[in-house]
């Protein structure tokens, strides 16, 4: 079991699928967003001709109505690796959501729901706004608020909940870092950050390039803009803005830079706490036989 980790725009994909060649293997995705269908351009989903003919798994399967799970998505990680490995095939596991891809690595059970204090917290944050709820989750649970977006409401909700349920911290909740499988590897990409910051500029204005604001376009009429999850991701949600008048077409973009760039910390910040993870420089000339190697 390979995983290939790191923050957005470090290059993970296509990683991957060099691994995936080499080894015989198929990709299994854990980019939360890349489970929604159609959301192409701006998550950077690999086109068929980059996936090199790597079977891929895990894409296109929720409408952007649908609010994320990340207990169903490890229901169906678990059976798109044993899938995999059942076929003889090496499964690589890629994409930058932490709590995804522990979810699909490692035994983790998720703290139960309690419906009267979940429709509390979403009455709240309906009323006040994420901030207001990221700031009282910064006091109870400092390493939960660095690790979720001040505007995912719908997770900053979540942590709440558990907390309060649990009288524990949110990342208290999380167990030891123990496999769910024999023989794991995880390989993280480093970036520098003045190189990953422009990388990201980069990838934000290829998006735009390629038709984002027409992918959002077509996405609202199939109800982007009431989707919990899908709605509120990086570059959507503030396309959504600029198509309601809010915001000119410029902010939008830079408005998505400057939050994926803090996005990113928060990836580099999670996956550098997992002592498990191997981390090789993102642009090393052997990049795939360190990567081998490392394998076995």
């Amino acid at each position: 079991m390979i995983a290939v980790v790191g923050a957005t725009a470090a290059g993970k994909s296509d990683l991957a699928v060099e691994l995936a060649l080499r080894l015989g293997g198929e990709a299994v995705n854990a980019d939360s967003m890349q489970l929604y269908r159609g959301m192409d351009i701006g998550t950077a989903k690999l086109t068929p001709a980059e996936m090199r003919g790597v079977l891929h798994h895990l894409l296109d399967v929720w409408p952007v109505t649908e609010t994320a799970s990340v207990a169903e998505y490890q229901r169906l990680s678990a059976e798109a690796i044993a899938d995999v490995r059942a076929r003889g095939h090496v499964p690589v596991l890629v994409g930058g959501s932490g709590l995804y891809v522990r979810a699909a690595l490692d035994r983790l059970e998720f703290p139960g729901t309690d419906p009267a204090v979940r429709a509390r917290l979403e009455d709240e944050l309906e009323r006040e706004g994420p901030d207001v709820l990221h700031a009282r989750l910064r006091d109870r649970d400092p390493a939960a608020a660095e690790a979720i977006l001040p505007s995912n409401g719908r997770r900053i909700v979540r942590a709440l909940e558990v907390i309060e349920i649990s009288g524990r911290p949110f990342t208290a909740t999380l167990p030891e870092h123990v496999y769910r499988y024999d023989a794991v590897v995880q390989i993280g990409l480093s970036v520098p950050r003045e190189r990953l910051d422009e990388r990201i500029a980069l990838r934000v204005q290829r998006m735009w390039d390629a038709g984002l604001v027409d992918e959002v376009r077509a996405l609202e009429k199939q109800g982007l803009r009431d989707g919990l999850t899908a709605g509120r991701a990086l570059g959507y949600a503030q396309v959504l803005r600029y198509l309601a008048g809010e915001w000119t077409e410029e902010r939008a973009k830079e408005e998505t830079i400057r939050t994926t760039r803090r996005f990113a910390r928060r990836q580099e910040s999670w996956f550098r706490r997992d002592p498990r993870v191997h981390w090789l420089p993102y642009d090393a000339p052997d990049l795939l036989e360190r990567a081998l190697a490392l394998v076995g």
